[in-house]
């Protein structure tokens, strides 16, 4: 694609690297094919290919950000199926976010989107203050369907039927391997996820332990910013990402780390991205640093010992998130690890299409979101699976909240294979018990 971005204008490190993703493209339409926003609404605006288009005028032209563009940059999912799909290299990734962060600096919204931004951008990277939220809706949950903006109602509709107490494991401590030591690791422990499902957390240090890692939750970690990073709020984002840098990198320091371990894995997206994030700033060798160790959980699996298991005799149907699939490009290891365990996996039909959680998506845009939620729940229900596995805790409640199929995160089910307790809802479903 020809861009005529000038010298002035090019000084810029944002405006160079989108120039440089911009020119990449060829204008082959193959993204359409295979992006969800598209399939649902037929707007080519609503494509990558669109999105570029707008993108390139908007920050060619150097003016602010008007409400067509904002609608239809609003709409995309930053599910990155393009990226997959994409024979020409073309860093969507990158693209969208900058254009995001464009967008927040020179566009001014609606009082009420506003209002909706700052409130989630101010409760779901904080484990305590979202734990009050959660509770709060869910006291509103019954009166949910009389909420005048489908957000709110959304918002309402995300409460858990269950909010798990507080797990002092997420505390900065460091949990011994069981025998020979192998590897030294950090687990991020996230920020949403310690609200919503504590036991993601609990399977995870109890598999790695048993498998001969020193799991290490390092003080002073939090938030990965990833979900201040996709509404374009950078300053945010990389406040709450530097205090993960300086903490991983103080514990790579001192006794070393062989991996910053993460399961959620739009948590790992972005953590892996922490070296381009911080490319221009003073932390970019120690962001660089930390995003070279960044492993999602799956990744670390496949370099351990798991041994092979009986699975219980059940069918596990494999829901491959986004930011794994797409994002981090790993799309086998969770089904191999599942196989050896002894679980029987299937996939759904369209694998590779976005369940339509995406961070905040879900709360934004209820109405594409429900869209993609009903046809992902539609094709995992067409398996007839006992179990459903995701490794990543929006999909999981997305999906958990349109089915009756148990959802668990994959490393629950390891665990469970190798000597930890059943995932909670599933005990009673083991055909084969060991």
């Amino acid at each position: 694609m020809k861009t005529n971005f000038t010298a002035e204008q090019l000084q810029d490190p944002g405006i160079a690297r989108s120039n440089e993703i911009l020119r990449a493209c060829v204008h082959c339409g193959f993204c359409t094919a295979t992006c969800p926003t598209y399939q649902v609404l037929g707007d080519e605006l609503d494509s990558p290919r669109g999105r570029i288009y707008l993108i390139k005028d908007m920050l060619e032209n150097d003016r602010p950000a008007d409400e067509k563009t904002v609608k239809h940059i609003d709409r995309c999912l930053s599910c990155l199926a393009c990226m997959t799909t994409c024979p020409s290299g073309v860093h969507y990734m990158h693209l969208v976010d900058h254009a995001r962060d464009y967008i927040e600096r020179t566009y001014k919204r609606p009082f009420g989107d506003r209002a909706l931004r700052w409130l989630l951008a101010r409760i779901l990277p904080y484990p305590g203050r979202f734990r009050l939220a959660l509770m709060a809706a869910k006291i509103g949950k019954p009166i949910a369907g009389l909420m005048p903006d489908k957000r709110l109602k959304a918002m309402l509709d995300m409460a858990p039927a269950r909010i798990p107490p507080v797990s002092r494991n997420d505390d900065p401590q460091v949990f011994p391997a069981t025998g020979t030591r192998k590897m030294r690791v950090a687990l991020m422990t996230g920020c949403a996820q310690r609200a919503l499902n504590t036991d993601i957390n609990d399977a995870t240090i109890r598999l790695l332990c048993r498998l001969g890692c020193e799991v290490v939750i390092a003080r002073g970690m939090g938030c990965c910013g990833a979900l201040t990073h996709h509404m374009g709020k950078t300053a945010e984002s990389h406040a709450t990402a530097t205090k993960n840098i300086r903490a991983w990198h103080a514990e790579m320091a001192g006794d070393g780390l062989d991996a910053v371990v993460i399961n959620t894995s739009g948590c790992g997206t972005t953590v892996k991205d922490y070296g381009h994030m911080f490319r221009n700033e003073p932390l970019a060798e120690d962001a660089a640093a930390v995003s070279d160790i960044a492993m999602d959980v799956s990744e670390l699996l496949m370099k351990l010992d798991l041994p092979a298991g009986e699975g219980r005799g059940l069918t596990v149907a494999y829901h491959a998130a986004c930011s794994l699939q797409h994002g981090q490009q790993i799309k086998t290891y969770p089904k191999d690890l599942l196989k050896r365990a002894g679980f029987a996996v299937v996939e759904p039909a369209d694998s590779h299409l976005c369940c339509g959680s995406a961070g905040t998506y879900n709360l934004m845009q209820p109405d594409i979101w429900a869209k993609l939620k009903d046809r992902k729940v539609r094709t995992l229900e067409a398996k007839s699976p006992d179990v459903i596995a995701a490794g990543n805790i929006g999909c999981m409640m997305q999906i958990g909240g349109g089915t009756d199929v148990p959802v668990v995160h994959t490393v629950e089910l390891l665990d469970w294979a190798t000597g930890g307790p059943a995932p909670r809802g599933i005990s009673g479903l083991s055909h084969n018990p060991a």
